[in-house]
C-alpha cells in the first residue's frame, strides 16, 4: 500500500536550517507530483511548496519564498524540503502528499493531494 514517511523536524533557534524528507513507497513515485503542507492546530492544512514529477518546476507559498527548497530524487523515492532562515511562525507539523493522478501537477491544490503522511514537528525557538 502507499505509504509517505516524514522526517528530519526537530527544534531549531530562529534563523536555523532543517531539511525534512519524505520517504514515498507501494506506488510509482517517479510519475507523480509531490508537495509539502502545514497544519497548526485548529487551522487549515496550509500549501507550502510542490515539485512536478520530473522535478522541472517548483512552486513555493509567499510565505517561504527565498527560505525553503523543495526537490525530489525519484532514484531514492525521496521529496525533500530544505528549509533555511527559519523564524518562529514556521511552528507547526509538516506533512508530505503525492498527487492524486499521475503525469499531473496539482501546484497547490490541498484537495488534489492524497496519501498523506504522519507528519513531523518543527518548532522554531525565537
Amino acid at each position: 500500500q502507499v505509504q509517505l514517511v516524514e522526517s528530519g523536524g526537530g527544534l531549531v533557534q530562529a534563523g536555523g536550517s532543517l531539511r525534512l524528507s519524505c520517504v514515498a513507497s507501494g506506488y510509482a513515485f517517479g510519475l507523480y507530483g509531490m508537495g509539502w503542507f502545514r497544519q497548526a492546530p485548529g487551522k487549515d492544512r496550509e500549501f507550502v511548496a510542490s515539485i512536478t514529477w520530473r522535478g522541472d518546476r517548483t512552486d513555493y507559498s509567499d510565505s517561504v519564498k527565498g527560505r525553503f527548497t523543495i526537490s525530489r530524487d525519484n532514484a531514492k523515492n525521496t521529496v525533500y524540503l530544505q528549509m533555511n532562515n527559519l523564524k518562529p511562525e514556521d511552528t507547526t507539523v509538516y506533512y508530505c502528499a503525492k498527487d492524486r493522478q499521475a503525469f499531473r501537477y496539482s501546484y497547490s491544490a490541498v484537495a488534489e493531494y492524497e496519501y498523506w503522511g504522519q507528519g513531523t514537528q518543527v518548532t522554531v525557538s525565537s
